[in-house]
């Protein structure tokens, strides 16, 4: 997983193959897995002007945890 500058995230991870997220944020240091997860919208996170204002609307409706 990479590390990131976040005030909500830690670092990130992504695999194409399995088109998994995974996350670890900062308060918990909990790592949460995200599946089928389309590429278009991981690499919408990465290059976000904020990692925690684009991740919290989308990722936690979207998808699972």
């Amino acid at each position: 997983m990479a590390y990131v500058q976040s005030t909500a995230l830690e670092q990130l991870s992504y695999d194409e193959r399995a088109h998994t997220f995974r996350a670890r944020f900062l308060e918990s240091g909990r790592i949460y897995v995200y599946r089928d997860v389309p590429q278009e919208l991981y690499d919408g996170l990465i290059f976000a002007d904020s990692l925690g204002a684009f991740f919290q609307p989308l990722y936690r409706r979207l998808f699972d945890v």
